[in-house]
């Protein structure tokens, strides 16, 4: 299938997705929309297969935590997907002995497999919990499962790059991007004033998760406006 045929598919799956992300960006971002997750896991399918992950001890680069908020009878159910933060000061990275854990292009956070050691210091420095290890075990079962096109050779820490070099639309948009039917994963450059991520954001409708980090997440959530945390005007804020 030619990446012409790939872009026609996708955009008739996802007519919310914005393609042609093919401009060199320093800060590549995205963006949650909490109320449009429809909790369906496509995002987690797609991840999968693209990222050959170890599914099979239930590991994943992004998952959707399922929530109950409130107290009976005035209750809510709320998906949110959950990924890699992609850090502007990401701890992971300087607690690295190896320097196995590498900023590219765009900003992105990515692990160098060949040069990790599995001491697992990134692990917990992680704020976030988005990393885990891939076990030889893990190694050997890819093998079988993914055959001669298994992209992970040895045990090493793995997470969400934002499918870094991968995307086969020949575009930067992430699997889940692609996949997702409510259009609750955007993904564009932070750079770009006119970009959907960036109107997002600098108009304060999405935020980060844990702010007082100071570790600057590069992916921001859009909350539900039923949770008071969405402002309807577009002028950010708490509306609770």
């Amino acid at each position: 299938m030619s990446s012409d045929q790939v872009l026609s598919l996708n955009q008739i799956v996802n007519p919310y997705t914005k393609f042609g992300n093919t401009q060199p960006c320093k800060h590549w971002g995205f963006v949650v929309k909490v109320d449009q997750c429809l909790g369906c896991d496509a995002c987690v399918a797609a991840c999968t297969l693209e990222n050959q992950t170890p599914f099979w001890e239930g590991l994943f680069r992004t998952h959707v935590e399922d929530l109950e908020l409130g107290e009976y009878p005035n209750t809510q159910r709320v998906f949110v997907p959950r990924l890699c933060m992609q850090c502007e000061n990401p701890p992971c990275y300087y607690v690295c002995p190896t320097g196995a854990t590498q900023i590219v292009d765009g900003g992105i956070v990515v692990v160098d497999e060949y040069k990790c050691m599995g001491c697992l210091y990134c692990v917990e420095a992680c704020p976030y919990g988005a990393r885990y290890f891939y076990t030889y075990e893990g190694i050997q079962k890819a093998k079988e499962v993914y055959g001669p096109n298994a992209i992970h050779t040895v045990p090493h820490v793995d997470k969400c790059t934002f499918c870094y070099g991968t995307a086969p639309d020949g575009t930067y948009t992430p699997a889940c991007v692609r996949t997702c039917p409510g259009g609750a994963r955007v993904f564009g450059c932070l750079d770009d004033p006119n970009s959907e991520v960036s109107i997002l954001v600098n108009t304060g409708q999405a935020v980060v998760l844990n702010p007082q980090l100071n570790v600057q997440p590069k992916v921001f959530y859009v909350f539900n406006r039923q949770l008071g945390r969405y402002n309807v005007n577009g002028n950010g804020g708490d509306n609770s």
